[in-house]
């Protein structure tokens, strides 16, 4: 039997390559989680992954981002640009938690790409809903809803989300019931 066998040689960019590549020297798709968190902390710092004019024990970007968050000085190291109000502060809080889960140094510790993608779906949506006292058309409504295969109720004024088609019902005297499907 004749086999033959090919390396590839990974050529990974220093900052972004998964810690657990250097021990194991494999790459899986959480490897692609780990480059992704590198990136989400890139876009919330401005920073760029490497840089040899921090000091020292903060040019890996991804370590910093990390310590900064638990040390509770990540307002420090934030985009200033990105901070313009209270509720933006809290979605950037959820996607960076969501970057340091993505930047835990084991591979199974890190979410897989569809979490990672449903939960900055989740973000986007929940920052998009209108306060209790926000009265808004059913379209409107309905399109704050169209997430990949939900299965969203809103019934005057709660709202709950499981799996499946979409369906809103408003007013007391008349009922409105449409279904949407996932994009």
């Amino acid at each position: 039997m004749n086999e033959t066998q090919v390396t590839t040689l990974v050529q990974g960019t220093f900052g972004y390559l998964d810690p657990e590549y250097f021990q194991s020297s494999k790459l899986t798709d959480k490897s692609d989680v780990y480059s992704f968190g590198v990136v989400l902390t890139e876009l919330l710092t401005s920073m760029k992954a490497i840089s040899f004019i921090r000091p020292e024990s903060n040019r890996n970007l991804s370590m910093y981002f990390v310590s900064s968050l638990r040390d509770g000085n990540l307002p420090q190291i934030l985009d200033k640009n990105l901070v313009s109000s209270d509720a933006n502060v809290d979605q950037i809080m959820k996607v960076a938690y969501l970057a340091k889960r993505c930047l835990m140094l084991k591979g199974e510790e890190r979410p897989n790409m569809k979490e990672v993608a449903m939960e900055l779906e989740r973000i986007k949506i929940l920052t998009k809903l209108p306060s209790e006292d926000t009265i808004l058309p059913l379209d409107e409504i309905a399109s704050s809803f169209k997430i990949a295969n939900p299965h969203c109720v809103v019934d005057n004024g709660s709202c709950s989300i499981t799996t499946g088609s979409c369906s809103i019902t408003t007013g007391v005297e008349s009922t409105q019931s449409h279904t949407f499907e996932g994009r």
